[in-house]
């Protein structure tokens, strides 16, 4: 029976030094996704590149490549069609459609928008249709600040219930270091569990072109793991590469294997996506009750507050001894949670919220 994949592609793999597509790139990408598509498979594609693509035709790229909000998702939107072109001929050389698909990481934390997304990618697969995924640069800028589509191909990969996600870079996998500081770096094929030392060793962004670097990519790996789905982390040049990640072939990059236990799709999004606003902090017996008993966090448990965050914002969630071990979504502002933090229920002014972060929207992090 054929697999589900989910294959992203960064701007550094498919554009030149000056920010053109590399037209060549693309089309080996293409090729590697029909290979995979003649053998049975079902496929989603994940690229980045409309602002890279977008600069070169205003001039601008390189040394002068802007860096507010507001230009990058005017270049965005231009470079937004150059891009899908390029695919839609390479694709079509291979007897494909493509479908043009734009998402940003709040279409999965509102139900609605979640299904209907979900609902939409589900019917291209149907159709025979390559969904080609990019995140809606031109009108989400804290996508643009934030965001990189590492973490949205993770998500797809939630979303439609992929059997695997291939990060596509340019280095063969994660490395044990910086092989431009150090000659004996070596390829770690396999990953059980991203740990912070991993993470660590994962280093920074990558090039000036892209947003990602390896760092977002044991990220999105991560992410997938979360969700129960295993993710590679392999070099897009590699000959064949999709068609090896499926097949489990050795040395084909780094394979981040799934974790027994998954999250939903909700507290993925809460746990990855969603920027926190601020900090709370809780004593040790609302810690324990938190990790131990999976319940609501209430105010009586807060000792402290920090940031300005605002209801239904993201918060990080610290112990006593300053270490984050939850985040969630608030149902206070900071202002309010600061005049009732430490007050038992029964004490609560009325109307106001019980809990501070609801179970069902906080998730316990490593």
């Amino acid at each position: 029976m054929g697999k589900l994949v989910v294959a992203k592609i960064g701007t550094s793999s498919i554009t030149d030094a000056h920010g053109d597509i590399d037209v060549a790139a693309v089309a080996k990408f293409c090729a590697d996704v029909a290979q995979l598509r003649a053998a049975g498979h079902r496929v989603v594609a994940v690229t980045s590149g409309a602002i890279a693509a977008g600069l070169p035709a205003i001039g601008l790229g390189g040394d002068l490549r802007p860096t507010d909000a507001v230009t990058l998702q005017a270049v965005s939107a231009i470079g937004q069609s150059r891009l899908m072109r390029v695919y839609d001929e390479c694709f079509a050389g291979h007897g494909l459609v493509a479908g043009q698909v734009l998402l940003a990481p709040l279409d999965f934390g509102i139900r609605q928008q979640y299904l209907h997304a979900r609902g939409t990618l589900e019917r291209l697969l149907d159709l025979g249709v390559v969904p080609v995924i990019n995140e809606n640069d031109a009108v989400a800028d804290d996508e643009i600040r934030f965001g990189d589509n590492d973490r949205i191909g993770a998500l797809v990969a939630q979303l439609i219930g992929a059997d695997l996600l291939v990060l596509l870079t340019d280095a063969p996998g994660l490395l044990t270091a910086d092989p431009r500081i150090d000659a004996q770096a070596s390829l770690i094929e396999e990953v059980l569990e991203v740990t912070a030392d991993l993470e660590r060793v994962a280093g920074g962004a990558g090039s000036a072109r892209g947003s990602g670097g390896m760092s977002s990519k044991v990220a999105a790996a991560k992410m997938a793991s979360w969700s129960g789905v295993r993710a590679v982390i392999a070099a897009a040049h590699r000959e064949g590469v999709l068609a090896d990640a499926v097949a489990g072939t050795s040395g084909v990059g780094t394979v981040v294997q799934p974790r027994s236990q998954r999250i939903s799709a909700r507290k993925l999004w809460i746990a990855f996506a969603l920027e926190s606003g601020g900090r709370v902090t809780v004593d040790e017996g609302a810690r324990r009750a938190l990790l131990e008993r999976g319940v609501s966090l209430l105010p009586a448990g807060v000792t402290g507050v920090s940031g300005g965050f605002v209801a239904d914002q993201g918060v990080e969630i610290e112990g006593p001894d300053g270490v984050v071990f939850a985040k969630g979504l608030t149902r206070l502002s900071a202002l309010e949670l600061s005049e009732v933090s430490g007050r038992r229920t029964g004490d609560l002014p009325d109307g106001m919220p019980h809990e501070v972060v609801h179970r069902d929207d906080l998730v316990i992090v490593p």
